[in-house]
This record gives C-alpha cells, structure tokens and sequence, in this order.
C-alpha cells in the first residue's frame, strides 16, 4: 500500500525524540514505524553521491565540517496512521520536515517472508533505496516499509499480495 512517509531532523540529544512522540501521541496519532540514524550517515551518503553523480569529489575538509555538524542531529523517518494531521501539528510547532511516499507492506514474521517480497522487486527491476520495519504485533505482523525508485509500479506488484 503507497502511504506517507516523513521525514526530519532532530537534535541529537536526550529528550528530544520524547518531545516529538509525545507531541503525536496527545493528538491521538500513531507511530507505524521509524527509523533513526545520525544525520552524519546521511550526509556521507550524499556527498558519496555527488561524487558518483558528477564525477567529482567534496573537498575533505568541506566532507569533515559537514559530518562533524551533521552528527548533531539525528535523522527520522516515520510512518503515522494521519499523515496529513501529522504533519499539520509538526507545522503549527516549527518542525522542519519533508514527505514522500513509499510502498508499506504487512508481513508475516517468520523466516524467509522478507525474501519472498525482495525477490518480487528484484524480478521487477525496481530497486530499494532503503527500508526498515516495525515491531510484531499479538498477531505476528509487522510494517515494512520500503522506498523503491518507483513507487507506483512497486505498490502495483504488490496490491494483491506478496505470495511467492
């Protein structure tokens, strides 16, 4: 199912995550999945592909300033049940966010699940930029979610299951 993902930085520092929860959770919106990373990981991963892109290299000192300041802040992606009053409340408190969509899909935890649904991309050509996924529910389920290349054709492949 194509649904919205969102994505922003926080400071990386102790009760800010609990800020932005807990700011969710009083307007009755619930967290999906989500995903932390330092931001400092991010910006490796876009100078490594400016390099790649124009055949270029950032200078080592413009890469170091950037990942030193970057590793002040964490990087969140996150899957809410309303996206859009989600990201109403994170506009009326000054958050700085962006959002796109990506294909989330429930499956079944148990070995080999996740295999049946990479191969299905692999078979269609699609390739993953990156996923992640929830915690199990009482019935063994759980979200992934995935940010193919094209969503559209990734959510198609998908609409009726992923059964091997």
């Amino acid at each position: 199912m194509i649904r919205i993902e969102i994505s922003l930085f926080l400071k990386n520092v102790p009760g800010e995550l609990a800020k932005l929860t807990e700011l969710l959770g009083s307007a009755d919106i619930n967290i999906d999945a989500i995903t932390i990373q330092d931001a400092s990981a991010y910006v490796q991963n876009l100078f490594e592909a400016r390099g790649k892109s124009l055949k270029r290299h950032a200078s080592s000192a413009s890469y170091s300033s950037m990942r030193r300041d970057s590793a002040e802040f964490a990087l969140i992606r996150l899957v809410t049940n309303q996206p859009e009053k989600s990201m109403a409340l994170l506009n009326e408190n000054d958050y700085l966010f962006d959002s796109k969509e990506v294909v989330t899909i429930e499956i079944t935890n148990t070995p080999g699940e996740l295999t049946k649904i990479t191969k299905k991309f692999g078979e269609e050509q699609i390739n993953i930029n990156y996923v992640y996924g929830s915690v199990s529910d009482s019935d063994g389920k759980c979200l992934f979610v995935f940010c193919p290349e094209d969503v559209k054709s990734a959510a198609a492949i998908f609409q009726n299951g992923y059964e091997a």
